[in-house]
């Protein structure tokens, strides 16, 4: 199975050029299953029903999010009724929503969202708390995607070794910024450090330049605004074995 998965989508711009890209990607490159992080699609910062069913609607199979799920209060109580968004599984267990979800079809599918813990929110430790599931997930399919939603790449790298050959797939976001070190790990799992944005390139991690250089200079309080100049969907396409769940390519994608 070929798999297309998008790095994180930043405001209106990054909504727009999915809607008019993903239909073109899927056919083209035979995708079987698509994975978006969305976590920044509203307004730049956080998700809203709404754009979560838009997402949804283009032919997104799950969302994926991070430390700003629960930017919009929106979602608090939307998050329980639809499972394909998910938050990271790592936060305490009476929190709303899930951080698994199982896509059906002809192979079922599984796709997990975690947060990193360095320069992040002090959550549950991630690597043990998906070592705790995995037995569970095994139960059901060897096709196991994770969104390692964190800040340091010393952290990501250190999962992707940690489950190696356990999950087909480890891919980074949160940075938004692509890395260049996608490879298949020796006992079969895919792995990232960082999938990239899916926005204004001409920013400064999908803001306004001019915000973010007020805010290093002046340290003042600044509303920031979604840049819209030089859009680009940034992903991986990963190809899985059905049996196995071991991954057989990985590569990057960017279109503009």
């Amino acid at each position: 199975m070929r798999f297309l998965i998008v790095g994180d989508v930043v405001g209106k711009p990054g909504r727009k050029i999915l809607a008019d890209k993903l239909a073109v990607i899927k056919e083209e490159l035979n995708i079987q299953g698509v994975i978006v992080n969305g976590e920044n699609a509203a307004g730049g910062l956080g998700i809203v029903p709404e754009v979560c069913e838009e997402i949804l609607s283009y032919g997104v199979d799950v969302i994926t999010s991070g430390n700003h799920i629960w930017d919009k209060k929106e979602i608090v109580d939307y998050i329980d009724y639809q499972p394909r968004l998910i938050r990271p599984l790592n936060y305490p267990p009476e929190v709303p929503g899930r951080g698994w979800t199982v896509v059906e079809g002809k192979n079922k599918w599984i796709v997990v969202n975690m947060s990193g813990r360095v320069f992040m929110p002090a959550l549950d430790c991630p690597f043990r708390k998906i070592e705790e599931e995995m037995e569970n997930f095994k139960k059901i399919t060897n096709l196991i995607f994770l969104d390692f939603h964190a800040e340091a790449s010393s952290e990501k790298i250190a999962m992707g070794w940690f489950l190696d050959g356990k999950v087909s797939c480890v891919f980074g976001t949160h940075t938004h910024v692509a890395t260049a070190d996608e490879r298949i790990l020796p006992q079969g799992t895919a792995y990232i450090t960082d999938i990239g944005m899916t926005g204004a390139c001409d920013s400064v991690i999908g803001v306004e330049k001019e915000d973010i250089l007020t805010k290093f200079l002046t340290q003042m309080p600044i509303k920031y605004r979604v840049a819209k100049d030089n859009v680009q969907l940034n992903g991986i396409v990963v190809e899985v074995d059905e049996i196995t769940g071991r991954a057989v390519r990985i590569s990057r994608l960017s279109i503009s």
